[in-house]
């Protein structure tokens, strides 16, 4: 698997966002969003406005397919909360359990400066991966719909 960054520097194009936004609402099963809020956080990522930004990790499989994604925004707040937020992770189906979600959380954890916050429903098996990677639970998120 080849390991593919981009971040605000890279000016990524309406297709490659489409491309990523295609892949994540394909392969975030249950846990995924509508393909227009994945633009959006793609978007953000992406945008090099002072008030937005944050990356994009892609695995590619041989034949250049994207096999693997993670999409981390940063939220310009830090000190009194992270300083990112990893919005997206998703890994094709066909390469679960080979190590793919691994790298990319490992390549998206070196490239961020300061904390990461994520949030992870109980039953998503990806809850695993990211306490093996460090990630603990000493909140309870609650929201208020509006």
């Amino acid at each position: 698997m080849k390991i593919e960054t981009l971040t605000t520097i890279d000016h990524a194009t309406f297709l490659q966002k489409k491309e990523i936004a295609d892949f994540l609402y394909e392969h975030l099963d249950q846990y995924g969003d509508p393909h227009e809020y994945i633009m959006k956080c793609l978007d953000y990522a992406l945008d090099m406005a002072v008030d937005k930004g944050g990356f994009v990790v892609l695995g590619r499989g041989e034949k250049g397919q994207i096999v693997g994604a993670v999409v981390i925004n940063k939220t310009g707040m830090s000190g009194y909360i992270p300083e990112n937020i990893l919005v997206y992770i998703a890994v094709n189906a066909d390469q679960r359990g080979k190590g793919v979600g691994k790298k990319l959380m490992e390549t998206a954890i070196n490239m961020a400066s300061g904390d990461i916050a994520l949030h992870v429903e109980p039953d998503n098996p990806a809850r695993f991966l990211y306490e093996k990677l460090g990630f603990t639970n000493k909140y309870l998120e609650m929201r208020l719909k509006k």
